[in-house]
């Protein structure tokens, strides 16, 4: 296991590729500033193309950078690579079991393959919670199984470092719950999880640190509590019988105040009495106020609205050119 607290098992500066398309070059990842702490659960945020699996694969070595440095547990790789390989577990794309065989005998066949002790099977079945299930063939796992038993698999080597791309891709809300507390487990013991993925409100409930990228870049960085409470100002969510005229109101008063659904959103207010006393000077009586209660997804979307909107400018161009 790491030796000191200090020390980063993931760092990067400055990090860069780009791809020749049809287009033109294509920058992938583009001077990326990457920092992950050992021990826990670290979230690799950003939209679709972003940069995160091109930035993962860099990691590993599977492809060049075009310039900027990368560490792992403080060794440069891809250089020193082979020295801290033996630390590093990933999953990256679909791991190949075979479908006929149990999921133990699938490990076994594995753990001899790597070097690793037989009695190791066991003991990473028991530590994805596959237990119970080892001796039931491959084909017949679901979905969330064979994820799981993917994630036994790169603890055969007793790992520091954990690398999983998008491991809740096409899993259902068991299976999902599943990974996420076979996460947590690994973080609680010491390790290092690095995850990317989409889903937020997942990344949430699991990761103790977040990284949120776009267009290559780091936008945010830091404990969760902390990236939210950066992220977001704050506001509270009002109804009112008259809205129009509630929001001519609040906004004369310097406040900012829109439409939501029913209801008015007045942003960067931490005092839902002061809206109230504004609204009710006015013989403009509330009869619901709701504190808007600052989330990942909700920093995860304002960080990233410009590479939503140009991803969604290349679908338009894409489809038209079609």
């Amino acid at each position: 296991m790491p030796s000191t607290a200090t020390e980063l098992a993931v760092s990067t500066r400055g990090l860069r590729k780009t791809y020749r398309t049809r287009r033109g070059r294509q920058v992938a990842v583009a001077g990326l500033d990457l920092d992950v702490p050992v021990g826990g659960v670290h979230g690799f945020l950003g939209p679709n193309g972003s940069g995160k699996t091109t930035s993962i694969r860099m990691l590993l070595g599977l492809i060049r950078a075009d310039a900027g440095t990368m560490r792992l547990f403080d060794r440069e790789v891809p250089e020193h690579l082979p020295e801290v390989v033996g630390r590093v577990g990933a999953i990256v794309e679909s791991p190949k079991f075979f479908p006929a065989f149990t999921g133990r005998k699938n490990l076994s066949l594995l753990a001899e393959a790597i070097g690793a002790p037989s009695t190791k099977v066991d003991e990473v079945l028991d530590e994805s919670g596959l237990g119970h299930r080892g001796k039931d063939r491959y084909k017949g796992y679901s979905l969330g199984m064979k994820q799981r038993l993917a994630i036994a698999a790169t603890l055969l080597k007793s790992p520091d470092l954990l690398i999983f791309d998008e491991p809740t891709n096409g899993l259902d809300p068991a299976g999902i719950r599943e990974i996420r507390n076979t996460m947590r487990s690994l973080g609680s013991q010491g390790r290092t999880v690095l995850v990317s993925s989409h889903i937020l409100g997942e990344v949430e409930q699991v990761a103790d640190t977040v990284s949120i990228i776009g267009h290559g870049r780091l936008l945010a960085s830091g404990r969760v509590s902390d990236v939210i409470g950066a992220g977001s100002a704050g506001g509270v969510r009002v109804g009112v019988s008259d809205p129009r005229a509630a929001i001519q109101v609040l906004t004369a008063a310097g406040l900012s105040a829109r439409p939501d659904g029913r209801l008015i959103a007045v942003d960067g207010v931490t005092d839902g009495a002061e809206v109230t006393r504004r609204l009710a000077h006015h013989d403009l009586w509330v009869n619901e106020l709701v504190p808007v209660r600052a989330d990942l997804e909700s920093v995860f979307l304002q960080l990233t609205a410009d590479d939503t909107l140009e991803a969604d400018a290349r679908a338009q161009v894409e489809e038209v050119a079609r």
